[in-house]
């Protein structure tokens, strides 16, 4: 399996400038696109998954970034930190309450960015997601959205049994959707994201 991180990531430093900032990353675990912390003064990276955030740990140490981070490993609602900007990492549709978790970050930060998948994604379709996804922009509807963007990028999949693996723990609903994968080899999946920068907040 295989999507552009390098893309992903340089629309994201090309859509909101994190040069010298102190960042809050929500949802950093994994450390897919932790070489961002290159231009940014300190990240404090948050997140609820331990093994994550040993990933993001490892990716910080392979980059030579260990000294931009530090780690806060538990709830977000719980994060007690002040930062220039709070970035939600794909993970605001994850989010049990999205305007809460919005409101939270205004009180953390003057300036929130989000990227996360897109409502009519086709790969939010398969992962069965497309109803949080859709509840996670309706929260941002509600706020003073600065500047939006969206974008496009492919997951790729070299077959059924390898695309399977990857949502399964989405559920019953996502394995009957990619049914129609099943005889397929060098599955493409387009992966529709959004970038949206909020500030000003009255919450």
């Amino acid at each position: 399996m295989a999507t552009d991180i390098g893309l992903i990531l340089q629309r994201l430093l090309a859509f909101y400038d994190f040069s010298g900032k102190s960042v809050l990353a929500v949802g950093a675990g994994g450390g897919q696109l932790a070489e961002y912390a290159r231009s940014m003064r300190k990240v404090l990276a948050i997140d609820r998954d331990l093994a994550a955030m040993k990933q993001l740990q490892e990716a910080a140490a392979r980059l030579k970034l260990q000294d931009r981070f530090e780690y806060w490993i538990g709830d977000f609602a719980d994060c007690d930190r002040y930062g220039d900007v709070v970035l939600f990492e794909f993970c605001l549709h994850e989010m049990d309450d999205p305007s809460a978790a919005v409101a939270k970050a205004a009180t953390l930060a003057p300036e929130v960015v989000v990227i996360d998948h897109a409502p009519g994604s086709p790969w939010v379709y398969y992962t069965a997601e497309d109803d949080k996804v859709d509840r996670s922009w309706r929260a941002l509807g509600r706020l003073q959205v600065v500047r939006q963007s969206s974008c496009t990028t492919e997951q790729h999949f070299a077959n059924y049994g390898e695309l399977h693996t990857k949502v399964m723990s989405q559920g019953e609903v996502s394995i009957r959707r990619i049914e129609r994968f099943r005889e397929q080899t060098n599955i493409t999946i387009p992966m529709t994201y959004a970038l949206a920068l909020i500030r000003g907040m009255a919450i």
